[in-house]
């Protein structure tokens, strides 16, 4: 469904990715851990359109998407949902999840979509006519991901879903992912929290210094002796 072939990213005169190559099959769910700094979010924004200057090869749905304007990624079904949220804080949270319905492709849909994502997220629900400024941490990362459900994506990219929550949120929060998945969406995400993004990683791939230094299976990672002790904490 997604494959990247030797893509690089810089900022300005920084290399902040140098020669990545992965693949996303639909349907999985595939993870990208690694240190801080070394170039996840780079990958996902890059992916998305997100990061002007790049090259290499992204190809999604067979067609070549880099270089392309991320409006027009995210009307061919991929998504970027973002780690600082994004929000509009002086809108409410049922102004928000319209906003997301923005893409042609979205708004055929918006209904279904906003009937979908309050039963996936009761919380929003209760809490529709409140100011998102108003929202707790883990209610604003569910309004991210539920704005990003808005625009009807197939592929979504989610940046640090679990991060500054408390473990009961982190909890609630990869529970609506995995629910996410199992209605039919593929998933690829950052994340930190790494015991409990493991349970739903059908691949892992690591990224440290810009490049890819580890690909595999959950269980591939939790028997490689350098992720054991540099992102397992065993």
């Amino acid at each position: 469904m997604l494959n990247v072939n030797k893509l690089n990213a810089f900022y300005g005169q920084a290399h902040a990715l140098n020669d990545v190559s992965m693949s996303v099959e639909q349907g999985q769910v595939v993870v990208i851990l690694g240190p801080n700094g070394h170039g996840k979010s780079t990958l996902l924004k890059s992916i998305c359109g997100l990061v002007d200057k790049t090259n290499g090869y992204i190809t999604y749905k067979k067609e070549e998407i880099r270089g392309m304007a991320a409006e027009k990624i995210v009307n061919m079904g991929l998504i970027y949902i973002a780690e600082n949220r994004e929000l509009f804080p002086y809108m409410s949270v049922m102004d928000n999840l319209k906003l997301g319905a923005y893409s042609p492709n979205a708004r055929a849909h918006e209904k279904e979509n906003l009937d979908r994502v309050l039963n996936l997220f009761p919380r929003l629900t209760e809490r529709k006519k409140q100011l998102a400024s108003t929202l707790s941490g883990g209610e604003a990362r569910m309004l991210a991901i539920a704005r990003g459900l808005m625009s009807n994506p197939d592929f979504i990219c989610i940046d640090e879903p679990s991060l500054g929550l408390q473990p009961s949120l982190r909890h609630e929060v990869f529970t609506i992912i995995k629910q996410i998945n199992e209605q039919g969406k593929t998933i690829l995400l950052v994340e930190q929290n790494i015991p409990q993004i493991l349970e739903l990683a059908d691949k892992i791939y690591v990224v440290e210094e810009g490049q890819i230094s580890f690909e595999g299976n959950k269980d591939d990672a939790i028997g490689n002796e350098h992720l054991k002790e540099i992102f397992l904490g065993m």
